[in-house]
């Protein structure tokens, strides 16, 4: 308007804005869609690290000794570590900004990496998979939703997707890095470690540089809750954890006890082995969420908890007959289950949250998939200590087959709708 003064508005990216035209409610100019890949990478690096460790797990167990059992409970820490950072870092997030989350989480991710790198002790892996934890807690609610930030409402697709796909890229390529990292190089955990931390360095600067703006309004209430969603919201939450949760506790038993299992079947103890199983597996959940980014959300759903189901059939077939082909099937199967409930969980939720409770509704998400991922490895760990691994993979494998085809049930018993897309 002719004559008026406008006040420069700062941005937490650095950018200047105009503080008329926000409350006239003109939109701020997009970001670069290379901003949007960018804004992708700490979440990337950071599940780097949340699986880095997978393929050493068997040089620990030689150097310190510790049971099947054990090395879930060591899971299980990191589990813990991530649950109590959704219950704080998704509300905190939506509050102050995303870069506060972000940058103390990448602290606490190099602090994982010296502790890791020095491990001699099983207390000493519990507290760098406590610290893995909270800072992956921290990424998936801020992170994912500084990369549907930085989008924007004209590239949602997109932001749901890069921020999906960096999750699953990064957490299989940690172990793939690791194992070959590992057998490359003299002393291999301290090696694979000090990679991490220039990677960890690296997403620092990303977010230090991203444009991101800082919350407009607020959302009343405790800093530290059980996260949710906005009333009207909870049949989208709820789709997407039916079929998420299954498939991300299918990959996280092969994490935790894959190694095993490829001991068992192959008689190898290679850690490059171990970790080329998880990087096809997580490679799989990548590539069907660029594959299937355009169908509706509803049958992404579907077709995930389709893939669970026959992963875990595949699964038992494999430890029943011995078969390498059956469980890498299984792996295969596992992860596009993760892939596409996770893609089809975070595209219902950025369809239908607002920007300002989206951190927290990702943390929802993440509380309701990773309960159930800490707690049935766990379950089968100790059971396949007391009962052999291949009846304590049986079982499990029935539990969450279950559990994947009422998944499917959940989200088939919901009219297609608009917004279910």
């Amino acid at each position: 308007m002719s004559g008026s003064a406008t006040v420069p508005v700062r941005t937490a990216g650095g950018r200047a804005g105009s503080a008329a035209g926000e409350r006239a409610g003109a939109r701020p100019p997009a970001a670069p869609t290379r901003w949007v890949w960018l804004a992708a990478w700490p979440v990337t690096a950071v599940f780097i690290l949340s699986n880095a460790a997978t393929p050493l797990y068997v040089l620990w167990q030689r150097d310190i000794g510790f049971s099947k059992g054990t090395l879930t409970v060591v899971f299980a820490c990191y589990i813990a570590g991530l649950l109590g950072s959704l219950l704080v870092s998704g509300v905190v997030s939506d509050r102050v900004g995303r870069k506060p989350v972000l940058l103390p989480a990448l602290g606490l991710a190099l602090a994982a990496c010296l502790v890791f790198a020095g491990a001699g002790t099983v207390a000493a892996l519990i507290v760098a998979r406590l610290f893995t934890g909270i800072a992956v807690g921290a990424v998936v609610s801020a992170g994912m939703a500084a990369v549907a930030d930085v989008a924007g409402p004209e590239r949602k697709r997109l932001g749901s997707l890069l921020a999906s796909c960096a999750m699953v890229f990064g957490a299989g390529l940690g172990p793939l890095l690791a194992g070959v990292l590992s057998e490359t190089l003299p002393a291999p955990t301290v090696a694979v470690f000090a990679v991490e931390m220039v990677l960890l360095v690296t997403a620092v600067l990303a977010v230090l540089r991203m444009p991101l703006r800082r919350p407009a309004a607020p959302v009343r209430g405790p800093w530290m809750r059980v996260p949710g969603v906005p009333r009207g919201s909870g049949t989208q939450l709820a789709q997407g954890i039916a079929v998420f949760a299954p498939g991300i506790t299918a990959t996280s038993f092969v994490l935790s006890l894959g190694p095993s299992l490829l001991a068992g079947l192959l008689g190898t103890t290679s850690r490059t082995v171990a970790g080329a199983m998880a990087f096809v597996m997580f490679l799989a959940a990548t590539g069907v969420q660029f594959a299937v980014q355009r169908l509706p959300r509803r049958t992404v759903l579907l077709a995930g908890a389709a893939c669970v189901t026959l992963a875990m059939a595949a699964l038992i077939g494999a430890v029943r007959t011995a078969s390498v082909g059956l469980l890498l099937a299984a792996a295969l199967l596992a992860g596009a289950g993760q892939g596409m409930g996770q893609l089809g969980g975070l595209s219902l939720l950025n369809s239908a949250v607002p920007p300002r409770r989206l951190a927290e509704a990702n943390a929802a998400l993440n509380v309701g998939g990773y309960v159930p991922a800490g707690l049935l490895p766990v379950s089968a760990g100790y059971l396949s200590d007391a009962v052999g691994l291949p009846t304590g993979a049986t079982v499990f494998g029935t539990v969450l087959m279950v559990l994947a085809v009422a998944g499917g049930l959940v989200v088939a018993a919901r009219r297609r709708t608009p917004d279910a897309g």
